[in-house]
Parts: C-alpha cells; structure tokens; sequence
C-alpha cells in the first residue's frame, strides 16, 4: 500500500476558485449538529469551514433550537439558520453535509443520521464527527462517506483499535475515507493509500481542535474528493496550531486555530 508523509503539496491539489466565479460555485455546506450542551462545537466546524466555502447553511436539532441560534447568530454570522422543514431543500443544493458536532447521542437523532446517510449518501459527500459516529449505521458508509474519528471514537466505530494497519483495512471494508486524529501523527486513508500527518503540537489537545478538523474537511470537501479534502485538512489543522505555537506557545484556543486557517493557507503555499 502506498504510503505518504503529508507536506505543502497536500493543499496545492486542493480546488482553486476561477476568477469568474459566482456565489454559490465554490462552495454550499450544509452542518447539523449542536445541543444545548455542546453549543459550541457547531460553531467552531462553522467557523472554520466559513474560510472555504460560499454559503453555509445550519441546522440543531436541538428541541431549544432558537434559544441554541441566538447565541450562534451572536458569535459568528456567516452561516444560514434553517429549520427542519427547510433541511431537505437546502442539502439538496449543498455539496457536502457534516453531520454530528455537539450532537447529543440519542434515538431521535440517530434516526436523524442514519436517515440522512440512507438518503443521500449516494448523491451528496457526507461527513461524520463526534456525536455522529456513535449512532451511524456503517452499513450506510460508501466512497462518498468521510469519518474522523479520535481513538476512542474510532474503537466505538469499528470495535477495533486505530493503527497503520486497521484505518486503511476499516477504510477499505466499509468504502470510505477514515481520518483518524492521533497525537501522534493522524492517519487518513481511503483503503488504497495510507497518509500520515505530522502538523499539530500540544497546544492542540484543548476541546475544539477536533471540531475545527471537521468542519474544514467539510469545507474542502465542497469542492474535492473526500481522500484529498481530509489529506489537506489534517495537515492545513495541525499547521495552523504550529504557527500558533511560535507565535504563542501553547497558549491558544480553538477559535484561535479556526480563526488562522485561511493565514496557515497562505503561508504553507509560499513555500516551494
């Protein structure tokens, strides 16, 4: 199996959006997730996919979810609430969904996620974080499925513990891109070729870092295949975390990190 240590060129294979462009062509996702909890994990995904995409839509299905937009709306204002009535059209005109950050793990939204997956899994790019993974049907999983599990959550998925050997073996039995967060270097693979990422630094353990991770694969995944999207995304995360480092120590957040995507970009792409 072909094996890669990822670098700079992970981002230049990245979609690039033609001067011509339109609102709406580079870019629609759509994010479900958050609870009254966990009211933050939503935003940090939308914070950070928002620097890669046009038009981002989102919707809680938290039963207070005005109460839960209030304070989204307060914090970051480039996203689209919709309620439920309105999720079937809008992941109709959206290239990616991501589905799961700070979502409560209960029976009414697992039937909401394996819903989704049933439905559109086969015309729309789906990724699966956090809450999302410990209700997922994998059965529902194909080529158009990213998961990015950390390593209790992927143990949770697949009843297996993350290794070089057994992301690309889960990738492969289910059809799917698995990337797998690791402190130790996250590995992503889609069953035919395993990468590695060496970005990130300690700073990157506080709560957030892994909801910024998944909502830039989201984003790039708008307009990329999902191998490339979470090649890119792991590495352009964990980069932005080491900037951080140099500039702060380790002492940065999360929002820190989804507010310095789009400089990391910037910078990784200047070097030859």
């Amino acid at each position: 199996m072909k094996t890669d240590t990822l670098g700079p060129g992970a981002l230049r294979q990245l979609y690039a959006p033609p001067e011509s462009s339109h609102k709406g062509q580079n870019g629609i996702l759509t994010v479900i997730g958050g609870s009254k909890k966990y009211h933050g994990a939503p935003l940090l995904a939308i914070k950070a996919a928002s620097r890669f995409v046009d038009l981002l839509y989102f919707h809680s299905p938290e039963k207070r979810n005005g109460e839960l937009l209030h304070y989204l709306k307060a914090h970051k204002c480039t996203f689209i609430a919709i309620e439920e009535k309105e999720l079937e059209n809008t992941i109709g005109k959206s290239d990616c969904i991501l589905l799961g950050n700070g979502m409560e793990i209960n029976a009414e939204n697992k039937r909401l996620v394996n819903s989704i997956l049933k439905k559109y899994s086969k015309k729309k790019r789906i990724v699966l974080d956090a809450g999302a993974l410990h209700m997922a049907d994998k059965k529902l999983f194909n080529l158009n499925t990213c998961v990015t599990p950390h390593i209790l959550e992927f143990y949770t998925l697949f009843g297996k513990y993350g290794n070089k050997k057994t992301v690309p073996e889960m990738a492969a039995k289910y059809g799917c891109t698995v990337l797998l967060k690791l402190a130790s270097g996250d590995l992503i693979s889609d069953g035919k070729e395993l990468a590695i990422n060496e970005t990130g630094n300690e700073g990157m353990t506080k709560g957030g870092t892994g909801d910024t991770l998944a909502g830039l694969v989201a984003g790039l995944a708008c307009k990329n295949k999902l191998l490339v999207a979470a090649k890119a995304a792991a590495y352009l995360n964990g980069l932005a975390g080491d900037f951080l480092k140099k500039e702060r120590g380790t002492h940065y957040d999360a929002d820190d990190l989804a507010d310095y995507l789009g400089i990391a970009f910037e910078k990784a792409l200047e070097k030859k």
